[in-house]
């Protein structure tokens, strides 16, 4: 196969990488990219939210199938045109994109399919909104209706800051708020079947201690030794065959990756919000682990397939990705930093690796910083405090003026599986 992965951040690396390493995957292409997915693909230029740019760019490269990383393009219909074009493509319809594009919708899918989430409000003035933050109380939930990176929700005790967020915002639902501990659970679908890849979890706020704003995500693991064995299977009885089930019968079949964002609630898993495509950067832990070789199981995907191929198979151990963020992130970057420390890392790191999120090359050929989330450092190891180690170890020699990480990412997880030994 040639594949062509559409994005440019740290999950188009993962995911590059991955299907770089499968047999089966003769060649992989990315656009447009970024300074290290250029080493594991051919990299082009490309407006991603343009479906006539995408659709051209399959055709040159001659690719048997095109993997969508980022919500924005399949939210635009690329995905739309490039079966229409007779490409297959790894990534749900403008349409059934719907399910991340719109937090409106995606509470009213859920309210038809009987899946199990916050009861919500939608909110298009300060009084509508103003009564909903009244009638479910503190701590208030606020999410802009639209896309917005990762970044367009507001969890606050604060009445008045949730309320300008609403008010900053052209709709908004506002929701009661879940307690318990948050899960990303990644299903792949074709339609018709769906196939569970393992749990992570992401850190969303931006410092230590979850404090400060929320961020795309600052950092992930997996597996989480606290959670129910029977996590997966509850979850995909109750929330995702059941909204792929309602897509399909409003002749919107779902084909990609569904992201179930979930709060574990003292009454069972609660739906927070779906996306359409990975999670970033859960995806970087989650395919680590996965054996299974990526590039026919999303083509499958794309295809119709899933229900044909035997179970998934996974590595053992632990994965546990730490973001290296621009300083400032998430409020204004400061973008053009020089990146050193990279090669020391691919040299003397036998356990970690780095994914490029928000890099490019400057006009002397050096890797420099583009964006908020700039790198994933990715440790593996036989238990979460190992590859806590390995992660940390390796970011210790990247060195970036300004930059900031969390240092407690899987910290709690892995102090649990050395307390309880639970797996």
């Amino acid at each position: 196969m040639r594949v062509l992965v559409i994005g440019s951040g740290g999950r188009e690396h993962a995911l590059c990488r991955a299907l770089a390493a499968d047999s089966q995957v003769e060649e992989v292409h990315c656009a447009p990219g970024n300074a290290g997915i250029a080493s594991v693909a051919t990299v082009h230029p490309v407006r991603a939210t343009d479906p006539a740019d995408v659709t051209a760019l399959a055709g040159r490269v001659g690719a048997d199938l095109v993997v969508v990383g980022p919500e924005a393009p399949l939210v635009a219909g690329v995905a739309d045109a490039l079966r229409a074009a007779g490409v297959p493509c790894f990534g749900p319809s403008a349409e059934a994109a719907r399910i991340e594009g719109s937090k409106a919708f995606a509470k009213e899918v859920m309210a038809a399919a009987g899946v199990p989430t916050a009861r919500a409000r939608t909110c298009s003035t300060p009084e509508e909104a103003a009564a909903a933050l009244d009638a479910y109380g503190r701590p208030y939930v606020v999410k802009d209706d639209g896309l917005a990176a990762g970044k367009g929700v507001v969890v606050t005790d604060d009445r008045e800051a949730a309320l300008a967020h609403a008010a900053a915002c052209e709709r908004v639902v506002i929701e009661e708020y879940l307690e318990g501990p948050e899960v990303s659970l990644f299903a792949l679908c074709d339609g018709e079947t769906a196939v569970p890849l393992r749990p992570a979890q992401d850190f969303k706020r931006a410092y230590d201690g979850d404090a400060g704003p929320n961020t795309g995500g600052m950092g992930s693991y997996t597996p989480l030794p606290w959670a129910a064995p029977s996590l997966t299977d509850e979850v995909m009885a109750t929330v995702v065959q059941p909204t792929i089930d309602e897509l399909a019968k409003r002749g919107t079949p779902y084909i990609g990756v569904l992201y179930a964002g979930l709060a574990l609630t003292a009454e069972g898993p609660r739906v927070i919000e779906f996306n359409a495509r990975f999670g970033d950067p859960e995806t970087q832990v989650v395919l680590d682990r996965l054996a299974t070789p990526l590039g026919g199981l999303l083509h499958a995907a794309a295809t119709g397939g899933l229900a044909g191929l035997p179970p998934l198979t996974y590595r053992g151990g632990a994965a546990v990705a730490v973001v290296l963020a621009a300083g400032n992130y998430p409020a204004s970057p400061v973008t053009g930093g020089v990146i050193e420390g990279l090669e020391a890392v691919e040299a003397e790191c036998a356990d970690a690796y780095v994914l490029h999120a928000g890099t490019a090359l400057d006009a002397e050929g050096r890797v420099i910083a583009s964006g908020g989330r700039v790198l994933n450092v990715v440790g593996t190891g036989e238990d979460l405090t190992a590859a806590r180690a390995a992660a940390y170890d390796a970011l210790g020699r990247v060195r970036l003026a300004g930059a900031h990480h969390r240092t407690d990412i899987a910290a709690a997880a892995a102090e649990s599986r050395e307390t309880d030994g639970t797996l």
